[in-house]
């Protein structure tokens, strides 16, 4: 879309993307961008996990996506045409592709799963919400398989409202710097696959990481801004610890919110302090990298959580020039670093005051649970 009138122009868009190169003619028709994105992610993300179809259980595999917007491009193109051409002038083709409920169901729908379907549209935390709530239906017992992640896309009506909000920078996005000017809005989704122990056993299977726990609490505070004081965050970070059953001094990692906004990198900054203390715990932002990618973002950067576990590596913050008095952490700056990376904490935010975080673990490096009911 023209970005002339915004005096913004840079965003994170994918550009080059072909939903036939991931779904069937039919799914194409049905699907709008962020379904597609969803089933793309989801694909790749199934042939990653080496499951087959035979392997879902059917009722026993979730489908859990979260997303801010869902199809809001969808939505901006229908009421663009009724107000200006009138009712009559929709086309109905269109009309079941909006809906931020069909992410789950274009997803179940193109793997085959019969389990529960379930949107989380909590804003910038979306992803993590979806990852917590999955991880727990396995641990309940009432499932084994949980297609989890989120999804979204850039479209003109988002990227208007955050320029309106004086959220976008100009040129770049620079969590944590002195000089930070906002965010870049991005698009994407990222899918993780998680599964009981019993079914990774019955396929003899091995995971890349265990999801250790989970935290998420609303500060209630303000629509846009965190509350000063952090005491959702910090509360939700300190139950995800517990839940994992690991102190803030066992921490490796922390992949940050970060998102390049004034307030939150402060307030992010001194939660982090909070719980961890005056102990240098690397922190990175993922968002300098990719732009921030709002539902989609946390479960995007839960990828990257697994992957720093697996490759031992600290992904960088980009951007970073000067120092900020107001954002003292141990930020991994421009440059990856190798490093331990056994526990990593995942943190995201959102409007409204979501507060969402989720801890990942090398495997058999968690304490034991006691097993979850049959």
């Amino acid at each position: 879309f023209d970005t002339a009138p915004f005096g913004r122009s840079i965003g994170g868009e994918i550009k080059g993307f072909r939903a036939r190169d991931f779904l069937t003619a039919a799914e194409a028709r049905r699907c709008g961008r962020c379904s597609a994105f969803a089933v793309a992610a989801a694909r790749m993300a199934f042939a990653d996990a080496a499951l087959k179809p035979e392997q879902l259980g059917g009722e026993r595999t979730a489908v859990i996506i979260g997303t801010t917007m869902g199809e809001g491009d969808v939505m901006s193109d229908l009421e663009r045409v009724w107000i200006h051409e009138g009712l009559q002038a929709v086309e109905t083709a269109k009309l079941p592709r909006y809906g931020t409920t069909l992410l789950p169901i274009n997803v179940a729908r193109a793997l085959g799963a019969r389990g529960m379907v379930q949107t989380f549209p909590a804003a910038c935390a979306a992803g993590n919400y979806a990852l917590a709530f999955g991880a727990d239906q396995i641990r309940a017992g009432r499932v084994d398989v949980v297609v989890t992640g989120a999804s979204e896309i850039l479209h003109r009506l988002q990227f208007a409202g955050f320029v309106r909000l004086g959220a976008v920078a100009p040129e770049k996005c620079q969590p944590f710097d002195k000089n930070r000017k906002g965010i870049i809005v991005g698009e994407g989704a990222g899918v993780l696959i998680l599964e009981s122990e019993r079914n990774l056993v019955r396929r003899n299977a091995r995971p890349l990481a265990e999801v250790g726990g989970s935290g998420v609490a609303c500060d209630a505070y303000h629509i846009t801004r965190p509350h000063p004081d952090g005491v959702g965050n910090a509360q939700a970070m300190l139950d995800a610890l517990r839940e994992s059953g690991v102190s803030p001094d066992e921490v490796d990692f922390v992949n940050a919110h970060g998102t390049g906004t004034h307030q939150n990198d402060k307030i992010e900054s001194q939660v982090i302090r909070r719980v961890f203390g005056a102990r240098s715990i690397p922190v990175s932002s993922l968002k300098s990298q990719i732009g921030h990618c709002m539902g989609a973002a946390s479960a995007m950067e839960a990828i990257a959580c697994v992957a720093t576990i697996e490759n031992g590596v600290y992904p960088p913050t980009l951007g970073y020039e000067t120092p900020d008095p107001e954002c003292d952490v141990n930020l991994v700056a421009n440059r990856a670093v190798q490093g331990k990376a056994d526990i990593v904490v995942n943190n995201s935010l959102g409007f409204g005051g979501h507060d969402a975080i989720v801890t990942f673990a090398r495997p058999g490096r968690l304490p034991e649970r006691a097993p979850a009911p049959a």
